[in-house]
């Protein structure tokens, strides 16, 4: 892969030649190349930025001096490329689309990424969409919401996340696989390593699956582990959990932890957990009646069932736990209905908050 910066700052970029990128850049396995803005200027000032047309704060960078660093930047040929490569061109800017793990996996698959780092308040709007025009796949990305000072520090972050995902960049390639924001869609568990004990935090006593030997329970504790951070953390991503991916012990997982996968839904929905309320009773009757038969053994037959129901799991006898100080009786229900596949919820709007409408008592 071919790594291009334009940059009026080229010593910014010089943390490029540390750590992994720069051994991948050393090894051959990144084509890394940092550009002077100011070499494609031809005025003795070098001057790169004017007023802006139609007035206004701040200074904008020339669309001449841009596109004759990136003329001259893509015609250049493409060691070992293929007949047509994929080049790209990246506009750092916190006006673009986010940039996200699955961006960066996508670009890691690009021939050739040329970063085009503006400054003051902005590149010329004309340069994107000329090259944009000319068959240039063009990405206007954003890192967060908040403004730098400059496109270099975007670069660097975005450079970073897309240059360990091409082969060989990485030792261990297997080290992605667990990471936060990869296919599973969970943040990464917490990590540790030796000594076990430190400054009174003893890794026996709070995590001592990891000292078990027990390779299974441990996959299945971090596993846990990373859907509860993801829930207290980026309820974001839990909402966009594919159901597909989840086995029962990650289920399980989800309901500790506030959401729920309901079936033929397109994503978990949130599940909140409540005390009983006289007015839940009913449906909480409802419910059972549907359900209980599912938990009997097959030896029973429909009276007895039917009979157990009438009696321990009636209105009124719920009504006793309810009233009982010994019994703890809980709803549980989805706040915005049961979701279609599409996501959307089958009750919008105030119906779908009546208690009842998905509800378990215990």
């Amino acid at each position: 892969m071919c790594l291009d910066v334009v940059t009026i700052f080229p010593d910014y970029l010089r943390v490029l030649d540390l750590s992994l990128i720069g051994r991948a850049a050393t090894d051959g396995l990144l084509d890394l190349r940092v550009h002077d803005l100011r070499d494609w200027t031809h005025d003795r000032h070098r001057t790169v930025d004017d007023t802006p047309i139609g007035g206004g704060a701040g200074m904008v960078m020339k669309p001449d001096v841009w596109g004759a660093a990136l003329d001259d930047i893509l015609a250049e040929p493409l060691p070992a490329a293929p007949t047509v490569p994929r080049r790209v061109l990246v506009i750092p800017t916190p006006s673009g689309d986010v940039f996200t793990q699955r961006t960066a996996e996508d670009l890691a698959g690009a021939d050739q990424l040329i970063f085009a780092c503006g400054r003051y308040e902005g590149i010329d709007a004309r340069v994107a969409a000329h090259y944009a025009a000319r068959g240039v796949e063009v990405r206007e990305l954003s890192i967060g919401d908040y403004v730098l000072n400059g496109g270099e520090a975007a670069a660097l972050v975005m450079i970073e996340a897309i240059a360990r995902l091409r082969p060989g960049v990485l030792g261990n390639p297997d080290s992605i696989v667990e990471e936060s924001h990869t296919g599973a869609g969970l943040l990464e568990y917490p990590v540790y390593t030796r000594p076990v004990a430190w400054r009174g935090l003893d890794l026996a006593v709070t995590e001592p699956v990891l000292l078990s030997g027990d390779h299974a329970r441990i996959d299945r504790h971090r596993r846990d582990q990373a859907v509860a951070r993801t829930a207290g953390r980026r309820p974001d991503l839990m909402a966009r959990l594919n159901p597909n991916r989840l086995d029962a012990g990650d289920r399980v997982a989800l309901t500790r932890n506030g959401w729920v996968a309901p079936a033929d839904a397109a994503h978990p929905v949130p599940l909140v957990v409540r005390p009983a309320l006289e007015a839940d009773l009913g449906a909480l009757a409802d419910l059972a009646k549907r359900t209980f038969p599912d938990a009997c053994p097959s030896f029973l037959t429909a009276e007895q069932i039917a009979a157990h129901i009438a009696v321990n799991l009636s209105p009124e006898r719920l009504a006793t736990w309810l009233a009982d100080p010994r019994v703890v009786l809980t709803v549980a229900e989805l706040p915005d209905g049961l979701p279609t596949p599409s996501g959307r919820p089958r009750h919008p709007g105030p119906a779908a908050r009546r208690p009842g409408r998905l509800q378990r008592g215990g």
